[in-house]
């Protein structure tokens, strides 16, 4: 009976990301009590996001990365803990890497939710954070069906956090 179930937990991880994605970097914390205090606002609530997310998906595209759009507020504890976990070096020298960020103010789920709906997403994320992995090259989602996973961040580890990110890459 267990066997069955790891094979399944095994078959559920394989489908949910890409084989050919770079290997996640290897974090130091194993905590989020780890990260540096105060843990970041990210969001910038004056932001015009449509001109930030543009600027973002022309540079991704000139530098043949993916394009990531993280949703959120800066209310929310599960968005500081994957900002904080994003500014660990080895996470953030990753991301640079293989992505060009941009996070996004949905204030309390009524601002800019427009332009997660222009991704063809429902009314509103039904958690946040919620990340978009776009292939800036066609507007395409790579994460699909997957864009709320880390609404429970909490839930997870530094690490953990850094294979999801890891997951969607090429």
């Amino acid at each position: 009976m267990r066997l069955s179930f790891a094979l399944s937990l095994l078959a559920t991880a394989l489908v949910a990301a890409p084989a050919s994605a770079a290997p996640a970097p290897r974090v130091a914390a194993i905590g989020f009590e780890q990260l540096k205090q105060p843990l970041p606002y990210p969001y910038d609530e004056n932001a015009n996001a449509r001109a930030q997310i543009a600027r973002a998906s022309a540079l991704a595209k000139q530098q043949h990365k993916l394009l990531l759009i993280d949703f959120g507020g800066n209310w929310c504890a599960d968005c500081r803990l994957l900002a904080g976990t994003m500014e660990l070096p080895e996470v953030k020298a990753f991301v640079a890497k293989h992505y060009v960020e941009v996070t996004v103010d949905v204030g309390r789920f009524n601002k800019n939710l427009d332009i997660w709906q222009s991704y063809g997403q429902p009314a509103r994320p039904v958690g946040v954070p919620a990340v978009l992995v776009v292939d800036p090259r066609n507007r395409k989602l790579v994460n699909k069906g997957h864009e709320t996973a880390l609404a429970d961040a909490r839930q997870m580890n530094p690490q953990a956090l850094a294979d999801w990110l890891a997951s969607w890459t090429k």
